[in-house]
C-alpha cells in the first residue's frame, strides 16, 4: 500500500505538468487565432487599401488604412477595461471565450464588406466598425491571456510558459504572412486586389469557431478560484476588477506604462510597419517583402521561449535593461541602411537583428506585468494601462511613420522610436525585480503604491 501511495505521489507532478501544458496549449492556440485576425489586416492592407477608399496615390491609401488600424487600437483600452474587469469578476476562461467571439465577428465583417465603388462611404464605415470590434477583443485578450498563462504556469517557470503568449502572437502574424505568400503564388496581383485578400478574413472567422470549442475545455485558474472563494468584495473593500481597486496600485500602473512605451513602439515598427517600409521606401517587391518578413519573424518566434527561460534564471530586469540599451542603439542605423537597399538578404539581416533585440522585451513583457499585481486586480491591472500605452504608441506607429514620410522627413520617425525606447530604459533601470516576488495568488497589500 505504501508503494502504491509513493507511486501515486510520483505520478501527480507529471499529471499536473501535463495539465499545465494542456491549458497553455489551449490558451495559446486561441491567442494565435486572435492575433492572426488582428495582423491579417496589416498584412493584406497593401491589397485592399484601394478597395475601401477612393482612388489616389499609394501612400495616401496606406495612410487611410493605417488610420483605421490606429482606430482599432483606440478600442484596446476599452477592451482592457471591460474584459479585464470581466475576467477578474467572472473568470479568465469566460473572458477569453468572449474575446475570441468578438474577433470572429470583426473578421467576418471585413470579409463580407463590399468595395467603395459598390456602396460608397459605407465601405470604410463598416471597415472601421470591424476594427473597433477587433480592438475591443485584442484589448481583453492580451491582459486575460497574460494573466491566465502566468497563473496556470508551474512555479519557477512562469517566464518560460508566459513567453508562449508572444510565440503565438507572432505565430499569428506568421500565419497571416504565410497565407499571403501562398495566395500570392496561387493568384495574380489583380485577383489578390479584387477578392483574394478576403480569403484571409474568412479563414480567421472559421478559426475562431474552433477556438471557442477548445477554450471550453480549459481549466479555470486556481488563483482566480481561490480569490473568488474568499469573497473579497464582501469584506467592505473595493470590488474585484474595479477601477477603485486598481487606483490603489498607482506605482504598478505607471511601471506598466513606462516599460510598455518603448517596447511596443519598437515591436510594431519592426513587425507591422516594416513590410510597408520595404515596399514604399526601399522599393522591394511586395512578394519579396512578405518573404523577408516571414523569415525574420520565424527567427523571432524561436527566440521567445529561449529568453523566457533565461529570465527564470537571471531575472526579468536584466533582460529589459539589455533591450533598452541595445534598442536605443539599433533603430537609426538599421532603418537608415534599410531605406537605401533593395537587396533581400541585406534587408533580412537589417530586420532580424532588431527583432532579436526586441525578443529581450517581448518574451517577458506579459509575465512582468502580471507579477506586478495581485489576483483580484491582475487582469485589469495588466490590461488597462498596457492598452492605453499601446493605443498611444504602438497603434499610431504606422500612421506617424507614414505622416513623417509624407511630410518629407521620414528619418525623424527613427529618432522618435529611439527616444521612446530610451525613456523606457530609465524605467527598467529604476523598477524592482519581479521574478522573485511572492506567489501569484497572494494579495500583498504592502506592494500598493
Amino acid at each position: 500500500m505504501a508503494t502504491q501511495t509513493t507511486t501515486e505521489r510520483a505520478r501527480k507532478p507529471r499529471r499536473d505538468e501535463r495539465r499545465v501544458v494542456s491549458n497553455i496549449v489551449r490558451g495559446s492556440i486561441g491567442n494565435l487565432i486572435e492575433w492572426y485576425d488582428w495582423y491579417a489586416y496589416t498584412a493584406f492592407s497593401v491589397y485592399f487599401a484601394s478597395v475601401f477608399f477612393p482612388s489616389g496615390d499609394q501612400t495616401a491609401q496606406l495612410l487611410n488604412t493605417a488610420a483605421v488600424f490606429a482606430v482599432g487600437f483606440l478600442m484596446r483600452p476599452i477592451g482592457g477595461w471591460v474584459l479585464g474587469r470581466y475576467a477578474d469578476r467572472r473568470g479568465r476562461r469566460a473572458a477569453l471565450t468572449l474575446s475570441v467571439t468578438l474577433m470572429a465577428a470583426g473578421s467576418l465583417i471585413v470579409a463580407l464588406t463590399p468595395s467603395y465603388g459598390s456602396i460608397g462611404v459605407a465601405a470604410p464605415v463598416l471597415l472601421v466598425t470591424a476594427r473597433l470590434l477587433q480592438g475591443l477583443s485584442v484589448g481583453g485578450e492580451y491582459s486575460t491571456s497574460a494573466t491566465y498563462m502566468s497563473e496556470v504556469a508551474s512555479p519557477g517557470r512562469r517566464g518560460y510558459y508566459s513567453s508562449f503568449q508572444y510565440v503565438t502572437l507572432i505565430a499569428g502574424q506568421l500565419t497571416a504572412l504565410g497565407l499571403q505568400i501562398v495566395l500570392q503564388q496561387a493568384l495574380s496581383a489583380a485577383q489578390m486586389e479584387a477578392w483574394g485578400w478576403r480569403i484571409a478574413f474568412v479563414v480567421g472567422a472559421a478559426g475562431a469557431v474552433v477556438v471557442l470549442w477548445l477554450r471550453r475545455g480549459m481549466d479555470e485558474s486556481e488563483s482566480f478560484e481561490r480569490a473568488a472563494s474568499e469573497g473579497e468584495e464582501e469584506r467592505g473593500g473595493p470590488a474585484r476588477g474595479s477601477l477603485r481597486l486598481l487606483l490603489s496600485y498607482p506605482r504598478q500602473c505607471l511601471v506598466v506604462v513606462g516599460l510598455t512605451m518603448g517596447g511596443t513602439l519598437f515591436f510594431y515598427t519592426y513587425t507591422t510597419y516594416l513590410q510597408k517600409f520595404m515596399v514604399n521606401t526601399s522599393g522591394i517587391a511586395k512578394p519579396t517583402a512578405a518573404w523577408i518578413n516571414f523569415s525574420a519573424l520565424l527567427v523571432f518566434v524561436v527566440l521567445q521561449p529561449v529568453m523566457g527561460l533565461l529570465s527564470d534564471r537571471v531575472g526579468r530586469r536584466p533582460l529589459l535593461i539589455a533591450f533598452g540599451v541595445l534598442g536605443t542603439v539599433v533603430v537609426v542605423p538599421s532603418l537608415t541602411l534599410l531605406s537605401h537597399t533593395s537587396d533581400p538578404v541585406y534587408a533580412f539581416l537589417l530586420m532580424v537583428v532588431p527583432l532579436a533585440v526586441s525578443s529581450l522585451y517581448t518574451s517577458i513583457s506579459a509575465v512582468v506585468k502580471a507579477e506586478l499585481f495581485p489576483t483580484s486586480i491582475r487582469a485589469l491591472g495588466v490590461g488597462l494601462p498596457y492598452a492605453l500605452t499601446v493605443a498611444v504608441f504602438g497603434g499610431t506607429a504606422e500612421y506617424v511613420a507614414l505622416w513623417f514620410k509624407n511630410a518629407g522627413h521620414e528619418n525623424w520617425y527613427f529618432y522618435y522610436v529611439t527616444a521612446c525606447v530610451l525613456i523606457s530604459l530609465l524605467v527598467y533601470i529604476r523598477m524592482r525585480e519581479t521574478s522573485d516576488a511572492s506567489p501569484l495568488d497572494e494579495d500583498d497589500s504592502r506592494s500598493r503604491g
